[in-house]
C-alpha cells in the first residue's frame, strides 16, 4: 500500500511490546514477534534548535514492524509503526501489502 502517516492506537504489554492495534475502527491482534529499530530523522526541517540533552525522540524515531491479523483471524498484515518517545503517540507509516509481494 505504501508510505503514509496516520494516527493509530496501540496497546502494549507491561514490557512495552505492542500486543494489538486499532486502525480505522478495526482491531488487529499481533500474530508474530514485533521488531524494533531506530531511524534518523531530519529534525532541523521541523525544529530551529535542539535543546541540550534532547536527543531521544528528536534525532531518532522509534519504528516497530508488527504483523497482525484483523480481529485475530485471517492473513497476517505487516505494519510499520512509529512511536513518539515524548508523547507516546503512535503513527502508522507503512502498510505492506502481502498481495503485491512477488516471489523470485
Amino acid at each position: 500500500m505504501g508510505m503514509f502517516t496516520q494516527s493509530v492506537e496501540v496497546s502494549c504489554a507491561q514490557n512495552g511490546l505492542p500486543l494489538r492495534l486499532e486502525w480505522q475502527g478495526r482491531t488487529y491482534r499481533l500474530g508474530a514477534e514485533p521488531v524494533r529499530w531506530y531511524e534518523r530523522r531530519n529534525w532541523w526541517e521541523e525544529e530551529s534548535r535542539a535543546a541540550a540533552g534532547a536527543g531521544a525522540g528528536l534525532v531518532d524515531s522509534e519504528i516497530w514492524r508488527v504483523q497482525a491479523r484483523l480481529d485475530g483471524q485471517g492473513p497476517l498484515l505487516t505494519f510499520d509503526l512509529s512511536r513518539h518517545v515524548g508523547s507516546g503517540r503512535w503513527r502508522l507509516i507503512r502498510l505492506h501489502d502481502a498481495q503485491q509481494q512477488r516471489t523470485a
